[in-house]
This record gives C-alpha cells, sequence and structure tokens, in this order.
C-alpha cells in the first residue's frame, strides 16, 4: 500500500488548524527523499524577549522574560559583536557532546529596546543545546556589570560555561525561522 501524497497548501493548511498560532507553517512544498528537517537547514534564527520594566506585562508574560532593571545596551552590544562570526561555542552550551564540533557560523546578532521590551536576534548555521539562552545570560551578566565586553574572547577560549553567567529562561526564547538552501 502506498501513502497518498498531501498537498503542501493543504498540509500547510491542516497543520496551521492544529497548531496555530502558537506553530505557524508560513509555507510547504515538496522535498527529496534525502531531505532532513534538521540537517538539511543551512541555518536558524532566534529572538529572545526580555522585560526590564517594573512590572510585567500580563498579556506577554509566558513568552517574555520579566527582568526588572535596567542593564547596559551599549556594553552588551559591545560583548555581541565577539560572538558573530566562526567560534568555539563550548562555553555556551549545555554539554558539549564527546567528539562533536562545538564550533558554529554566528552570521547575525543584533540587541534592540522598544520601551522596555529587549530583544536580542540571533541567526546563525546552526546552534547547540541550550546556546541561545546562554549567550543572552551572559550578555545580560555583561550588561549588569558583572563581566566586562572585552572578557568575552576569553570566555569563549576557556571551552568552559561556568564563568559566562546564569542561563537566561526558556520562557523568552522562540524559533524564528529556519532557512534551507543556500541563501542565508
Amino acid at each position: 500500500m502506498t501513502a497518498a501524497l498531501v498537498e503542501p497548501v493543504a498540509l500547510r493548511a491542516a497543520v496551521n488548524s492544529m497548531l496555530g498560532p502558537e506553530v505557524v507553517v508560513r509555507g510547504a512544498a515538496f522535498a527529496p527523499g534525502s531531505f532532513d528537517a534538521r540537517f538539511s537547514a543551512s541555518a536558524r534564527e532566534y529572538r529572545y524577549r526580555m522585560d526590564v520594566g517594573e512590572t510585567a506585562d500580563p498579556f506577554s508574560a509566558r513568552f517574555v522574560w520579566d527582568r526588572p532593571g535596567e542593564v547596559a545596551l551599549a556594553d552588551m552590544r559591545s560583548a555581541a559583536r565577539y560572538l558573530a562570526g566562526e567560534h568555539d561555542f563550548a562555553s555556551l552550551c549545555r554539554h558539549p557532546g564527546s567528539g562533536k564540533s562545538t564550533v558554529r557560523r554566528v552570521h547575525r546578532l543584533t540587541i534592540s529596546r522598544v520601551g522596555d521590551r529587549i530583544e536580542v536576534r540571533v541567526k546563525a548555521n546552526a546552534f547547540l543545546h541550550q546556546m541561545v539562552r546562554a549567550i543572552v545570560g551572559m550578555l545580560v551578566a555583561v550588561g549588569e556589570g558583572k563581566i566586562a565586553p572585552g572578557e568575552v574572547p576569553a570566555l569563549l577560549a576557556a571551552r568552559d560555561r561556568r564563568g559566562t553567567g546564569h542561563l537566561a529562561p526558556a520562557l523568552g526564547l522562540t524559533l524564528e525561522r529556519v532557512y534551507y538552501g543556500r541563501r542565508t
């Protein structure tokens, strides 16, 4: 017995009706048999949201890290520059697998602020386990003055997570996009 092929448009509508609005498929297409959703991706992009105002917003509290108190955005941005490019990110992952590479290429890392909301966006060829949350945690430690921006290269080179600050909570993290193909 052969499985019937579902047209991509119908599949997109079906998935969106079951998983939306939290998970949304914006496009679907047939893929070759060798396609693997994880390993065929050329890049991924995450967004991390954090509120620094005095009180939490009840409408977004489930999706944003409520972290009252100011941070030095200029220092955070300065530190973020050291993370762009290809580096060994063992210091910013949960448990580096034995024998597996912890080298990744960060294509873009931006930090923006509108009102009390700070957003960190990271686009890379791939991510290690908890890497984005570790990046945000380290950037917040920089913004709080606990880590100097110029210390970031040494922290990366140490390949030890203990010096990089606390892990940011999961609730602010969203996978925004997965890229396939050469154009990223």
